[in-house]
């Protein structure tokens, strides 16, 4: 009796699922990854980013806050 509960139960879960995510869950659906316009947009973001991150790195006030904190941390005492 438990086991025909449980299976029922299983099988419940699974429609729901099915439902849910259909055959993208399934590894049937027609989305299998990114187009070459999405890499190129993705690139060129991740480009711009590391521009960014570089300019803001290498300005005045983070160079003397990073050069004031590695000061401190090699003299420090122990």
């Amino acid at each position: 009796m438990k086991r025909k509960v449980m299976r029922r139960v299983a099988g419940a879960l699974w429609d729901v699922w099915r439902s849910r995510f259909g055959r993208s869950a399934l590894g049937g659906g027609r989305d299998r990854g990114m187009t070459t316009s999405e890499y190129a947009v993705g690139t060129i973001a991740a480009c711009a980013f590391a521009a960014v991150l570089y300019k803001v790195v290498t300005s005045g006030a983070v160079m003397s806050a990073l050069q004031s904190l590695i000061k401190e941390a090699l003299d420090a005492k122990f």
